[in-house]
């Protein structure tokens, strides 16, 4: 029969405890949307969607090369400068798309491409169908990256380097000053995924300024809408010649519909609340300090992690799944990650904080976390 490897890959998923199915999200208190700052239900955000909508409509029309771009594109894209300060930005529909539009415009078969191992599926999926030659370095670990561009990068004619800012299943950050020492040294540019690390961390308002870099530190930055500015897309920010090379050879940007207008007006809201209303990130980051705080004192470990995604490790993927459905039958949504998103036997409870929690709903996640853990 034609495709029966259909029917024994899904038998093989629901063996292995990998079955993966939707359901709809019902009255819970939520612990896994990468929702950070709590913007996707603020009022003004909502309203400048509508008013967009108003004065738009709800779609482009067509692609930003034919009739998708807008003077609400525009000014969005100039907004992303001044808060990123790179010469210029270019927007994309989704994160998946803004990754993969840049590594298959910018690498060739006589390029190197070198990826932090643990890098999101969307950098390393492109790696693999770039003609590029492509290697991983150990997680986070700039030493490696040396040894391995001291050893290939003399045969290509171009190599680069890409990480995430905040890792999105571990939560750890990026040694961005050492990567980026490393890359400078070896001629080589580097691109950083700042997806969960833009507008989320205390000290500025993505991982650069965090570790204290600038925009001259790093030739490439990503970071999408659908984590801290609570909407949905993301952008690339680069040298103005970088992005008008993506204009004109970039295919996921010249051939895809545009953002609808009202999106980008949508988006530009949020950006300013996101850099107005600071108490949001202050009050993310004294949640994350009480969480880790009460786990420890509940002797629940927790990965290495100081951002809002505080992963706790598993192992086995059913008994992840268990505890995530002990918890859903309580009312709390925190979902179980498993292979192959993360590394065989690492499953886990990845449990992401926004500014929208209360103390009372951590310490009630705590009392039920913990009597889940009892039972397992």
């Amino acid at each position: 029969m034609a495709f029966e490897f259909i029917t024994q890959a899904l038998r093989q998923q629901q063996t292995d405890s990998l079955l993966r199915t939707r359901a709809v999200c019902n009255e819970a208190i939520n612990f896994s949307a990468n929702d950070y700052l709590g913007l996707s239900t603020h009022p003004d955000v909502i309203a400048a969607w509508q008013r967009g909508a108003n004065e738009h409509g709800v779609g482009s029309g067509g692609s930003a090369l034919v009739t998708g771009y807008t003077h609400a594109h525009a000014a969005l894209e100039d907004k992303l400068v001044e808060i990123t300060g790179f010469e210029s930005s270019l927007l994309f529909n989704s994160g998946y798309s803004a990754n993969q539009a840049l590594i298959k415009a910018l690498l060739n078969k006589n390029d190197l491409l070198v990826q932090d191992k643990l890098n999101h599926a969307s950098l390393i999926e492109a790696g693999v169908y770039s003609p590029a030659t492509m290697k991983r370095f150990k997680h986070n670990d700039s030493n490696h990256l040396a040894q391995i561009l001291m050893q290939y990068r003399p045969q290509h004619a171009n190599s680069l380097v890409v990480t995430e800012g905040v890792f999105s299943m571990d939560g750890d950050m990026a040694d961005l000053p050492a990567i980026s020492q490393q890359c400078k040294g070896h001629d080589a540019w580097l691109l950083v995924d700042d997806a969960h690390g833009f507008g989320v961390l205390p000290q500025g308002h993505n991982s650069l300024k965090q570790q204290g870099l600038l925009a001259a530190d790093v030739d490439l930055y990503m970071a999408t809408f659908g984590k801290a500015v609570g909407v949905s897309g993301a952008f690339v920010a680069a040298s103005k010649e970088v992005i008008d090379y993506l204009v004109n050879f970039s295919k996921p940007y010249i051939y895809s519909t545009a953002m609808p207008a009202a999106m980008a007006m949508c988006i530009d809201k949020a950006l300013t609340i996101m850099l107005t209303e600071t108490w949001r990130v202050s009050h993310l980051n004294q949640l994350i300090c009480y969480f880790k705080q009460q786990c420890s004192l509940c002797n629940i470990t927790l990965m290495p992690s100081d951002t809002a995604i505080q992963p706790l490790l598993i192992g086995d993927a059913s008994k992840a799944m268990k505890i995530s459905q002990t918890l859903a039958n309580q009312g709390l949504l925190v979902k179980a990650i498993r292979p192959p998103t993360v590394p065989l036997g690492t499953s886990r409870l990845r449990i992401t904080l926004s500014a929208n929690h209360r103390i009372e709903d951590i310490d009630l996640l705590l009392t039920r976390l913990k009597e889940a853990l009892d039972e397992k």
